[in-house]
């Protein structure tokens, strides 16, 4: 058969590869410490499962409005005006089935040939795969280990060119972790407002994961912006709801009908059990969410100071997420063979930095979204390997 050409500028995430290989690992009897796979070790909360299964039993069985029904969309405006102080018309809020939907459609919405997109590199191999496959000119925003991976918005300003028509930013970030600072974030809005063309996808998907005294800056705070900003979250990372599939976007109003005409040629809409656990999510106790945040900070304390004891290893201190980025350099091996050595030879499960861009060469991910018991035996495992 022949299938379209654009296929094969579609790219993959290698997290889920190097999931599948563990697997298989453990299938044939090999233990498997796994910081590869990038979601919460925690469950849903009970009060969102019991939301989920209510609506089950009450009927909830039929189609939904394709962005959302209306009370999930109003609980979205509300939990963003108490978080960041906006103002959110629920009619700009498009509910989809994961974070990387709003992404899809984002990037199809502006990316074509001739056009420019740029992307985080290291940054979530997502958005390269798609600006690539809708034909669009990838132009990668170079995250710098000595700035504690943040962007530099002089950096990213230089960069545009009259063909740019959107600019992917995500803080916190993933594989990094890093979080860029409101000065940055101011520099980079002074600097757009001569590009007014220029539209911006602000990825806010780890905006409740910050350490350090850091706190999120959201795009959607500097009102000079509010026209030209996608601005993504979810439930997948704060309510530990991966494998819900639940995400939304704050659109410009000038473009929200489209975001949803493209909902309902793509999913029609998100199933409706799931939408009624999102807004228990919003409204109900966040004790779990603070617990689950506590734990990571905790756990960061704790990998970051092991990774730098590692020959040939440093890490920068990751500002967010719950994400480790050490350079590993040191150890004369690449990132992808590094990678493949720590899950054959010593049973822990990494992803190497260039699954997330060609600057994650000299880079491994770890996600301590696991136990500190399984970290500091990871640690033992790398240690030992390394010394041969």
């Amino acid at each position: 058969m022949k299938l379209a050409e654009n296929l094969n500028r579609l790219g993959t995430e290698t997290a889920f590869e190097v999931l599948a290989r563990a697997a298989q690992l453990e299938r044939e009897g090999k233990e498997i410490i796994n910081l590869g796979i990038g979601q919460p070790d925690f469950k849903t909360p009970e009060h969102i499962v019991e939301a989920a299964v209510k609506a089950l039993r009450d009927g909830h069985h039929g189609y939904t409005p394709a962005n959302g029904i209306l009370e999930l969309r109003e609980a979205v405006a509300a939990d963003l005006n108490k978080r960041h102080g906006v103002e959110v018309d629920p009619d700009c809020v498009v509910v989809v089935p994961g974070g990387k939907v709003t992404m899809f459609f984002a990037i199809m919405m502006f990316g074509e040939a001739g056009a420019e997109i740029m992307y985080p590199d290291p940054g979530f191999p997502i958005y390269k795969s798609v600006i690539d496959y809708c034909g669009a000119k990838a132009v990668p925003i170079h995250l710098k280990e000595e700035n504690e991976f943040a962007f530099s918005a002089d950096e990213v300003l230089g960069n545009i060119t009259p063909q740019t028509r959107l600019i992917i930013i995500n803080s916190p970030a993933n594989p990094t972790g890093g979080a860029t600072p409101k000065a940055e974030m101011d520099k980079l809005v002074e600097g757009l407002q001569a590009h007014p063309d220029v539209v911006v996808l602000s990825d806010e998907i780890y905006s409740h994961m910050l350490y350090g005294g850091r706190e999120h800056v959201s795009l959607l705070q500097y009102d000079n912006m509010r026209d030209r900003t996608i601005m993504l979250d979810g439930w997948s990372k704060t309510y530990a709801m991966t494998g819900w599939r639940l995400g939304f976007a704050v659109w410009p109003k000038s473009i929200a009908d489209t975001a949803t005409r493209l909902a309902i040629n793509c999913h029609s809409c998100v199933n409706a059990p799931t939408q009624f656990a999102g807004i228990a999510a919003l409204k109900g106790p966040h004790d779990q969410v603070t617990t689950m945040v506590q734990a990571f900070d905790e756990r960061r304390k704790v990998i970051v100071p092991a990774l730098n004891q590692i020959p040939g290893f440093s890490c920068v201190d990751p500002g967010g997420a719950f994400y480790a980025f050490p350079n590993i350099t040191g150890t004369g091996m690449s990132a992808r063979e590094l990678q493949d050595q720590l899950l054959t030879k010593a049973g822990v499960a990494t992803v190497a930095g260039t699954s997330f861009g060609d600057f994650g060469e000299g880079y491994i991910r770890f996600s301590y979204a696991n136990s500190v018991e399984n970290i500091e035996k990871a640690i033992d495992k790398i240690k030992e390997l390394l010394r041969g």
